[in-house]
């Protein structure tokens, strides 16, 4: 099933020092932090904890692919936006486009695709029908 949100989820995200290279701008990893805050600020803002998910219906999401596209370096204590657009609703995974912008410019982009593994076995399963529920009255 695909689905393409009209808006995205935007969460905020300060560049502290530890995120910062010798150069002061941020290290290239560190926006891979700030995806996977967003995806998870998402999941909470249609009602889901992580560890929630993992406790009471024996799932966890984990990354299975991501492409990132790196244009312009933030810099420390700059202020970003984190936002996280689903794409695509497959049975055992979700596909999001995420992006980082500060002032509206775009810094990084990415594509990243999240796998429903069983937390007990690690092996792919369905995503909990009142999540894909929840993503759709979301949209």
């Amino acid at each position: 099933m695909e689905i393409c949100l009209s808006k995205p989820f935007v969460w905020p995200v300060r560049v502290y020092y530890e995120d910062t290279d010798a150069g002061g701008v941020v290290f290239y990893a560190n926006y891979l932090k700030y995806f996977e805050r967003g995806r998870t600020e998402y999941l909470r803002s249609i009602g889901f904890e992580q560890d929630d998910l993992i406790n009471n219906q024996g799932i966890i999401f984990a990354v299975r692919a991501i492409n990132v596209d790196y244009i312009k370096p933030a810099r420390f204590n700059q202020l970003l936006e984190v936002s996280t657009k689903i794409t695509a609703v497959k049975k055992v995974s979700l596909e999001f486009q995420q992006q980082i912008t500060h002032h509206n410019q775009l810094l990084v982009s990415g594509d990243v695709r999240i796998a429903c593994l069983d937390a007990i076995t690690l092996k792919p399963t369905a995503i909990p029908k009142n999540i894909i529920g929840q993503i759709k009255d979301e949209h």
